[in-house]
């Protein structure tokens, strides 16, 4: 793997959002991401600069998103983790019983699939949530739709375990209502 793994900087909103609306065109989107590709597609580039302004770890608290960048520039996968409070609201309507890690966003490119750029980008994201002091993060979590077999079997490869818990999806969905199944991983 020839790629560098680091957090988003504020002024690559425009490549935040090329590989964002990539991700929305691949063939599992539809069972990978709750938004469309023409929702993201309409979202004005003042959401992308919020957005990469936000995710950036010098300027964020609330979201770290991090990226594989080629040698060339060009960003092969992401990942970003949204810190939950105990109490808050996710984005799936449920309440967080605890401080932790959210893990969303995920997308490798297809030709970088296989080649270890998932792992590096999870560890990346992994290292910076057990790194925080307040919240201290005991876990991390995400979602993954329950007829999205490749991503459970590479998140479970990753060490995050099933809890048991699964959430109705409903809503803007381009499929039928299913389910999201949680997955966790603990700080070690």
């Amino acid at each position: 793997m020839n790629h560098v793994i680091r957090a988003v900087r504020p002024d690559e909103w425009a490549k935040a959002k090329d590989i964002r609306l990539s991700s929305l065109q691949d063939p599992a989107a539809p069972v990978a991401f709750l938004e469309t590709y023409e929702e993201a597609l309409a979202q004005p580039d003042a959401f992308w600069q919020e957005w990469a302004t936000g995710a950036s770890r010098r300027h964020g608290t609330r979201a770290g998103q991090f990226i594989a960048e080629a040698p060339d520039g060009t960003w092969s996968g992401t990942v970003t983790l949204l810190i939950e409070e105990a109490g808050d609201m996710d984005f799936l309507g449920a309440t967080s019983e605890r401080a932790q890690g959210h893990l969303v966003g995920v997308f490798v490119r297809p030709e970088q699939r296989g080649t270890g750029l998932l792992g590096a980008l999870v560890d990346a994201a992994l290292d910076w949530a057990w790194s925080l002091e307040e919240p201290r993060l005991a876990r991390v979590r995400l979602h993954v739709d329950e007829r999205n077999p490749r991503a459970q079997a590479a998140y479970r490869k990753l060490g995050f375990v099933p809890t048991g818990k699964s959430l109705p999806l409903e809503g803007n969905r381009s499929v039928a209502p299913g389910r999201e199944l949680e997955l966790v991983i603990n700080r070690p």
